[in-house]
């Protein structure tokens, strides 16, 4: 089957692309010895984890079903971070992960007896756990969407030096702790030149503290893969690192993984206009099947348009839904658009699939694979009992 005799609307993941980011990411690891893990929260689909699997060290979680998945699918090494985790959740992580990383002291405080209860039960299991502190640099290196910045004001996300030193001087003794490694998240879809820059408020605020420590995992939001990206310095700032303070050093990209590696492919409904403004009708949505067109916001590449007024014919791309405001936004094409047409969104592998819902009872997107050699082949169809089972 190819790409357009799919039923749409369709996600279909580009294997060619991933394996091409694949191997992007593992040169890296060869070049420096860093270990690179998979960040679920982008890109969960399992049935691509083998492959994944070949080319990186492992994965990261959010939580525990996440966690679950890697443990099941994957096999490899297994992160996990969360704001907070609940009691009943940490006897599952503590046997599932390798790496457990608090936000902050007093989770840390809150765990930590079960975390010695298993270590004193001589579980091989639990002693192997390492425990990670996620920490807060305090340097913004992104514009246009402070609301997503986890070093902005305010941020709930990592443990700030001065809170840091307030624990200390309350009592609390880092040295002795289980704490083994230090995690920040800091960068969104950045090049490595904002890791440098955060690097520098690392050392400033933290770096007499990395002697003490075994691991450093400097997060996500590396867009690696990118064509325009400078593998060069991320590699020089990861060698820094690891050779300064003789530390084992991770990196979690989401978006690298699966960058530019999927679509969503869609059929026009119906065409309505009005005043001077034609819209499509599409079997997409924004709100159900790429909500970060709406969250963010963002405007989806489109495969053969441009912006608005660019080329001859201009359309304002909606959906079949009721909401108003479920508008893709306005693309330009060189031909007059029909009913029946399909269009391909480009880069729908991360952070739709995973997000997508079911609002007013919008059918969930078919997934499919396509093969290096073009040929297509659905995995995962959703139905009526998808959409009904979610609530009740």
């Amino acid at each position: 089957m190819q790409i357009n005799e799919l039923k749409t609307p369709c996600y279909v993941i580009d294997e060619g692309k991933l394996i091409e980011n694949l191997e992007i990411l593992n040169g890296v690891m060869q070049r420096t010895g860093a270990k690179i893990l998979l960040a679920q929260k982008a890109f969960s689909a399992y049935y691509e984890y083998p492959l994944i699997g070949k080319y990186l060290a492992g994965t990261t979680a959010s939580g525990l079903y996440e966690a679950r998945l890697a443990h099941e699918e994957m096999g490899k090494e297994n992160h996990v971070f969360c704001p907070a985790f609940l009691p009943e959740e940490m006897d599952e992580l503590l046997e599932i992960c390798d790496h457990i990383v608090f936000n902050s002291v007093s989770q840390y405080l809150f765990h930590r007896e079960r975390i010695a209860a298993g270590r004193r039960s001589g579980d091989d299991e639990l002693a192997g756990v390492s425990i990670g502190l996620r920490i807060n640099p305090e340097c913004s290196t992104q514009e246009g969407h402070e609301i997503y910045d986890p070093c902005g004001a305010g941020s709930r996300l990592g443990v700030t030096r001065a809170a840091l030193d307030k624990v200390i001087e309350e009592g609390f003794d880092l040295a002795a702790s289980d704490i083994e490694g230090f995690h920040f998240h800091t960068l969104c879809e950045q090049n490595s030149d904002a890791l440098a820059i955060t690097l520098e408020a690392v050392e400033q605020k933290f770096g007499d503290l990395l002697y003490d420590i075994k691991w450093l995992n400097m997060g996500g939001g590396h867009h690696i893969t990118r064509d325009d990206y400078d593998i060069a310095t991320l590699e020089k700032c990861i060698n820094y690192m690891k050779e300064k303070y003789d530390l084992e050093i991770y990196l979690e990209p989401g978006e690298a993984v699966a960058l530019n590696a999927g679509y969503l492919v869609t059929t026009v409904l119906d065409i309505v206009e009005n005043r001077d403004t034609k819209i499509l009708i599409l079997d997409t949505s924004a709100a159900c099947h790429m909500p970060d067109v709406l969250e963010m916001p963002y405007r989806p590449p489109l495969k053969d348009s441009g912006e608005a007024g660019e080329k001859k014919y201009t359309y304002r791309l909606s959906s079949c839904t009721c909401l108003a405001g479920d508008v893709i936004g306005d693309y330009s094409f060189d031909r007059e658009i029909q009913i029946g047409d399909r269009l391909t969104f480009c880069d729908m592998a991360i952070y739709s699939m995973v997000k997508n819902n079911t609002f007013n009872g919008m059918p969930l997107p078919d997934i499919s694979v396509m093969e290096k050699d073009g040929s297509c082949k659905v995995i995962r169809r959703f139905g009526y009992e998808d959409f009904k089972c979610r609530l009740s």
